[in-house]
């Protein structure tokens, strides 16, 4: 039996071959390369679904799914009715691997900025089934909970008080896991703030996780900054206080209702 806390194994001899070019934006971009695209799921208008040509971990399944032909496309500079279709297709995606059965749990996640774990500037989002490792087994619905800033039936946007991670995570939950449109919507809501009013504009990096939780889809948006070294050796979350998070609240709620 693998034990539940056995980490993923990285490989670096795997690694050391990818492309890179958020650092680097003159490098060679794969994902813009789409004529020599190899081992395609699903395709919908520039929308692909594929294996992941470097598959870094082990005792997985890694695929990657280019959002967009636009090589600078993101949330927060595409059309309402483009970043919808975005969030159908990954939503389609995910769980068309989830329904196949053979993983212990499959992830839905996304990268974006140096500061968030990403080495492709390129939008994409990445899908991976974990073979033996239960991805939520130290998540619980307290990390779901929050100050409420919007709520109306079916859809519920919070900031986390029990946070993953801290300092700020952005819960957005809708109850019906096929309507898809209000979270794609409040994403890009909450994208565009972090990266344009948040700390005065100088967040460059977030990330977009998704969980199929208690017969919800939840997406948590966290802002990347440096990790916290109270997370790093003690996994102690920390979080804004009282007052900061309904500033943020206020200055949230006002691009919702613009």
């Amino acid at each position: 039996m693998i034990h539940p806390n056995v980490p993923l194994i990285f490989q670096p001899e795997i690694a050391k071959h990818k492309p890179e070019n958020i650092r680097h934006p003159h490098n060679y971009c794969p994902f813009c390369d789409t004529a020599h695209l190899t081992n395609i799921l699903a395709q919908k208008g520039d929308k692909i679904w594929l294996v992941n040509k470097y598959r870094t971990l082990k005792d997985t399944y890694q695929t990657v799914l280019i959002e967009s032909a636009n090589h600078n496309g993101d949330a927060s500079n595409y059309s309402v009715a483009e970043n919808r279709s975005i969030f159908a297709f990954a939503n389609q995606c995910w769980h068309n691997l989830i329904e196949t059965g053979a993983y212990r749990s499959v992830l839905l996640y996304k990268n974006f900025g140096p500061m968030s774990g990403g080495s492709l500037k390129h939008p994409h989002f990445q899908i991976v089934g974990l073979t033996h490792k239960d991805g939520y087994q130290d998540i619980t619905p307290d990390n779901f909970q929050g100050l409420t800033v919007f709520q109306e039936p079916g859809f519920t946007l919070n900031l986390s008080t029990y946070p993953i991670v801290g300092f700020l995570e952005f819960n957005l939950i809708i109850a019906d896991p096929a309507q898809t449109t209000k979270l794609a919507d409040t994403a890009q809501v909450v994208i565009k703030y972090i990266l344009n009013d948040y700390f005065h504009g100088i967040c460059d990096s977030y990330n977009l996780f998704f969980y199929d939780f208690n017969g919800k889809i939840i997406c948590k948006i966290i802002p990347r900054f440096v990790m916290s070294p109270y997370f790093v050796g003690y996994k102690i979350p920390q979080l804004n206080d009282e007052q900061r998070l309904l500033a943020i609240k206020k200055e949230l709620l006002a691009k919702l209702t613009q």
